[in-house]
């Protein structure tokens, strides 16, 4: 084994370049390379690790531990169903370009060094910015520029911790971390710009609506769940990560309640959803992070089934605005019991797997006695179902009657939407399989009286509040301001006043270059024109005179000297 070891991820990574020459078979491609990537993270033993000698540092590009594992399973899984659901629908770039991203995520959770962690990290950023290109239009290329903008500077300040972090230990290894240096900090702060932190939380909202319906899928599962890994390894029970998460929980619940477009919700709502996985983490408990890295396989999962209702919606209608939308329960039964199943989970429903995940943060910090972190993770659970598990699929499925009648999603589709959806009731029903699968060993029930009849009643109460407040909660036509405003209006504003100001000054230099180059034109035409004084024809005594005048001036110097 040890000599046939290869890092997983590049099966992906190396596969993905067949697809545009094999398109007839681009099916078995999308399908074989993740079940074979899956089969290959499951053979390689337990605390195994493959040594490369690169440049006089020891990398280790293959590191197997229990929660890398776990991440790399649920990455190979996704990309799996996203590539059944985007099979028939998606262009030979799009499906490349998820590939490589996907190969690149899984990547980063084999890593055992920060050096083969930072090739992958960026590589996945170029993979989910050709992501969005696929989408083709506009609006997608100019949102992947400021994804690209963001992504390029994270990865500048998580180079900079690295590389700051190597000088002064002399050590590239992934391990845990305490924040002692001004480096660590960078390096922390590279990882929170990929998990949506703020205040760089808008880039999630800004660019994935603006892929394919599949692209979307795909963007969805890797970047954000990657900074949660690394965060898991390289900084557990930091304190700072827990404001930091409970700000991006609700950060995430505001804007999806404000928001009109379907897909934009969803995706404020990741960032909602990795909110609870950072404030997690930084509790740092064995539960907590358990309980972490259990909602982050469970959210890959209910989220990809939620934006595959709405990318087979948006499909099927080319409409994306709540306001255009309702009603679609008639025509679209499948695709709408689906996105039911994903609300449920997301609102940590019992029997759904978000209820069996995210329910063990919110214990964590009841036995640590954090009171005021128990009560926001508590009252953001409400939130959640609030704006992803009632508005979405009320708005999107029922609701006023908008009038359209498409087709049900394609068979593909409905596949792997069904895939997910059964997924998201067994982990609910047999928690075990998940929490095997964990870092540490799990002693925790999910399924008590106590947890059940909490939990139901928050629900309960949250669903009731909605309905109550159902004509406040209409959707409108208005654009919600956020933090890209600054790099999209101001700093574009700015740029361009720059460009402006720096025209201005080149035109004034250059017409002063041309009014000096003409001075001096003019001063050598006066001298050495045809005119010239020093063009003339000086007679033989003339200048017989001076050069005995020079030479006379000579002699009388050298006779003083």
């Amino acid at each position: 084994m040890t000599e046939l070891a290869f890092p997983p991820g590049l099966i992906l990574v190396l596969g993905a370049l067949f697809v545009p020459f094999l398109a007839k078979l681009r099916t078995v491609l999308i399908i074989g390379l993740p079940v074979i990537c899956l089969l290959f993270v499951w053979l390689l033993p337990d605390s195994y690790i493959l040594r490369w000698s690169f440049m006089g540092f020891e990398l280790e590009p293959i590191r197997v531990s229990v929660i890398g594992r776990l991440f790399a399973t649920v990455f190979a899984v996704m990309t799996l169903v996203g590539g059944i659901y985007a099979s028939r629908q998606a262009t030979n770039f799009e499906l490349t370009a998820a590939l490589i991203y996907a190969g690149s995520a899984i990547g980063v959770t084999l890593a055992g060094d920060l050096i083969t962690l930072f090739v992958f990290w960026e590589l996945m950023a170029i993979g989910s910015t050709l992501v969005i290109w696929a989408a083709g239009h506009e609006a997608a290329y100019r949102a992947s520029m400021r994804y690209l903008l963001i992504h390029l500077l994270g990865g500048v300040i998580l180079m900079a911790g690295i590389t700051g972090h190597i000088v002064e230990t002399d050590s590239i290894r992934v391990t845990s971390l305490q924040l002692e240096s001004i480096a660590q900090y960078l390096i922390l702060a590279g990882f929170l710009i990929n998990a949506g932190a703020p205040p760089l939380s808008a880039w999630i909202a800004d660019a994935y609506p603006e892929a394919s319906p599949s692209g979307t899928v795909f963007l969805s599962a890797f970047t954000t769940k990657t900074a949660v890994f690394t965060l898991i390894v390289m900084f557990p029970g930091t304190w700072i990560l827990i404001p930091i998460g409970i700000y991006m929980i609700f950060y995430g619940i505001i804007y999806a309640l404000l928001e009109n477009d379907m897909r934009r919700i969803l995706a404020y709502s990741i960032v909602n959803q990795v909110g609870f996985m950072v404030t997690g983490i930084g509790l740092g408990t064995e539960m907590a992070i358990n309980g972490a890295a259990a909602h982050a396989f469970a959210h890959i999962i209910y989220k990809a089934l939620l934006l595959m209702s709405a990318g087979a919606v948006l499909y099927r209608t080319g409409k994306r605005r709540c306001t255009e939308l309702g009603g679609l329960f008639q025509t679209m039964p499948w695709t709408t019991l689906f996105g039911i199943i994903g609300a449920l989970a997301i609102s940590s429903f019992p029997f759904t797997s978000g209820f069996v995940s995210k329910s063990m943060i919110a214990q964590s910090a009841a036995d640590q006695h954090l009171a005021i972190v128990w009560f926001a993770l508590t009252a953001a659970s409400a939130g959640v179902f609030l704006h992803a598990g009632i508005k979405f699929p009320w708005y999107v499925f029922f609701q006023q009657d908008s009038g359209l009648r498409p087709p049900e999603a394609p068979g593909n589709m409905q596949l792997a939407m069904f895939i997910f959806a059964f997924l998201c009731l067994f982990l609910g029903i047999y928690p075990q399989s998940l929490y095997a699968l964990l870092p540490f060993t799990v002693n925790y029930e999910p399924y008590t009286a106590a947890h059940l009849v909490a939990q139901f009643q928050l629900l309960l109460f949250a669903g009731l509040a909605f309905f109550v407040m159902l004509p406040l909660m209409k959707r409108t036509l208005t654009i919600s301001l956020d933090f890209d405003w600054f790099y999209r209006y101001l700093f574009k504003t700015l740029s361009m006043s720059l460009i402006q100001q720096a025209s201005r000054l080149g035109s004034q230099l250059e017409s002063l270059s041309r009014q000096n180059f003409a001075r001096l034109f003019d001063g050598l035409h006066r001298h050495y024109g045809p005119k010239g004084i020093l063009s003339r024809t000086w007679p033989t005594g003339s200048m017989v005179l001076w050069i005995a005048i020079l030479l006379g001036g000579f002699l009388l110097l050298d006779t003083l000297g």
